[in-house]
């Protein structure tokens, strides 16, 4: 046992000093980047900063994947008891080293009425579009309106990173709040299980605020419509679920709806690059894994609401901070904290963006990754449908049939959800 001990701390300490390697490395890129003035003004400079922000992410990554290997071929867990604190902390971090997602996941049953039921979705339903109808305004004007400083001066922001690391950090405050005041565990799974859709979570958020650098907001809020389809197939990749007819119907309709609708309410005066529409790509593909793999760990560990935005957020901060660290910009996001009105922005962003992941989980977990899915999407095209009232954008007949095939198919999978769920009963 102590032979053991010693070895693991030897792991520690070479961990460690990986990750003091890596992040020099890491320093080396970021300077060698800056310092490349042809770098920094290319239209895919975005795909070389995204680049550094994984070398940052790897810094923990790394040295943590090889810790748990070592945990996992010496069967570390049978031969030691959770005594001391490192033992403990190593168990949290990495219990159950060799466990898997389950092959078929199936979310739990839960004996409600329609009713409580209807009411719960109803909630989440107001809560999803509430918080990120303000989560979006705030979002376009913090990437893309000036903020002038005491001095007259104009910045910019531009720190995609920055911002996801102030989001997260919120979200995780108030998760870890919520729980120590409702006296709930704050870990309900092996840590390192959150670390897979964390890495996503961030990527597709950067994403997301990085695309707004190249095409237009309606734009970007209209292409996440299509999303349906990719997190039904990341299902049938990860966990194997099974979909319902209807729920491939509505996806379809729905995807068609909102390709009308884009096409009815085109912005003639926005141009829209190739790198726009790679990251607008990027951003789904890893929001659908993200969402498909908390649906999973749902579950497999019966994760609450709190619990999951806790251990992704826990994650989210550390990678994206790492990787803050050694940017210069870094300095410069924070000096523009100290403008009032950016840091209001910022921090009521944050506080949307909190709410909105907490309903996203609650929604994720009660009624599955697609449901959830079909709300975004629906949310999407109310924000849009206001901003053509409020800034007096047209939409053309084909636009219009777009957004109620959308409420169409919406209707018609609840409706076809309430039809199976009364014909099973029927059927025990």
């Amino acid at each position: 046992m102590m032979n053991s001990r010693i070895i693991v701390g030897l792991v520690g300490i070479s961990c460690v000093l990986m990750t003091w390697i890596f992040a020099q490395l890491y320093h080396e890129l970021l300077n060698a980047y800056e310092q490349s003035g042809k770098l920094m003004v290319m239209e895919y400079t975005w795909f070389f900063r995204l680049l550094l922000n994984l070398a940052g992410y790897a810094t923990v990554l790394l040295p943590g994947f090889i810790l748990y290997k070592y945990l996992d071929k010496s069967n570390y867990f049978d031969k030691i008891g959770n005594t001391s604190c490192i033992s403990r902390t190593l168990f949290a971090c990495f219990g159950e080293p060799g466990e898997r997602i389950p092959e078929t996941v199936k979310l739990p049953k839960v004996d409600e009425g329609t009713s409580r039921e209807g009411f719960e979705l109803a909630f989440c339903f107001t809560g999803l579009m509430s918080a990120y109808l303000v989560w979006g305004l705030l979002q376009e004007k913090i990437m893309t309106q000036n903020y002038v400083m005491a001095d007259g001066t104009l910045i910019k922001f531009n720190d995609s990173q920055f911002l996801v690391f102030i989001n997260r950090l919120s979200a995780f405050l108030i998760a870890v709040g919520r729980l120590l005041c409702s006296h709930q565990p704050l870990v309900a799974a092996p840590l390192y299980k959150f670390s897979y859709c964390s890495v996503t979570n961030i990527i597709s958020a950067w994403c997301q605020y990085e695309a707004l650098k190249y095409v237009s907001f309606p734009t970007q809020v209209l292409s996440k419509s299509c999303k349906v389809i990719p997190v039904m197939l990341m299902g049938k990749l990860i966990s194997r679920k099974k979909y319902e007819l209807y729920e491939y119907v509505t996806a379809v309709l729905i995807s068609i709806g909102m390709v009308l609708f884009i096409f009815g309410s085109h912005d003639d005066s926005t141009v829209t690059t190739m790198s726009g529409l790679t990251l607008l790509a990027l951003y789904m593909l890893c929001d659908s894994f993200t969402s498909s793999w908390q649906g999973a760990l749902f579950t497999r560990y019966s994760c609450t609401s709190l619990q999951m935005l806790c251990g992704v957020n826990l994650f989210s901060c550390v990678l994206t901070a790492s990787a803050l660290a050694q940017h210069n910009t870094t300095i410069y996001s924070l000096r523009l904290l100290q403008h009032p009105v950016f840091a209001f922005d910022c921090l009521l962003l944050s506080a949307s963006s909190a709410v909105g992941q907490l309903l996203i989980y609650r929604t994720i977990a009660r009624f599955g990754a697609v449901v959830f899915t079909i709300i975004m999407t629906l949310r999407q095209a109310v924000s849009i449908l206001l901003s053509c009232l409020v800034y007096g954008h047209v939409i053309s007949v084909g636009g219009v049939l777009g957004v109620m095939l959308v409420f169409a198919a919406v209707f018609l999978g609840v409706y076809c959800r309430q039809r199976l769920r009364k014909r099973r009963p029927a059927n025990v």
